[in-house]
């Protein structure tokens, strides 16, 4: 009898991209909704996720990554998935769009814990930070270089 090794992978990444114009789109009432369609997005791709919260004009999602898929595959599917929904919805007036882009940012086990509870607490934390502080923070603590000119459109808060 042939027995086919398999592949045990432990890979946890924060996931971070905002509203096109970083304008204030995603409103209290329809987040709840909008985090049942991205959860259901991402299990259907297969993967395992953590927490999702929707700021007026960014997400943080923290999943668990299976490598048969990337993660700008996955990004690719949350956006044009929860674009679609948001604008059928008619959530906005004209088009919604997220900004190109995204950031990705990977995590031990030990610490998956600590990041969905600063996930799931990013209103208290956006009263003391703004939305590109927060960003330009996980750039400095994950030592991304970066040019600014390729960052999120940011408006001036």
């Amino acid at each position: 009898m042939f027995f086919m090794a398999n592949t045990y992978t432990q890979i946890y990444i924060q996931i971070v991209f905002a509203v096109k114009g970083r304008q204030n789109l995603i409103s209290k009432e329809n987040r709840e909704e909008l985090h049942k369609l991205i959860t259901g997005i991402v299990s259907n791709r297969k993967q395992k996720l953590f927490a999702v919260f929707a700021m007026p004009d960014h997400v943080h999602i923290l999943i668990s990554m299976n490598p048969t898929l990337s993660v700008s595959d996955l990004v690719r599917d949350i956006k044009a998935g929860s674009s679609k929904f948001i604008n059928e919805k008619g959530w906005i007036n004209g088009k919604f769009n997220w900004q190109e882009g995204y950031g990705a940012f990977s995590y031990s086990k030990s610490s998956v814990d600590s990041v969905v509870k600063y996930i799931l607490k990013q209103e208290e934390h956006h009263k003391k930070k703004t939305f590109r502080e927060e960003y330009l923070d996980l750039l400095s603590k994950f030592e991304i270089e970066y040019d600014s000119k390729y960052l999120f459109e940011w408006i001036e808060d």
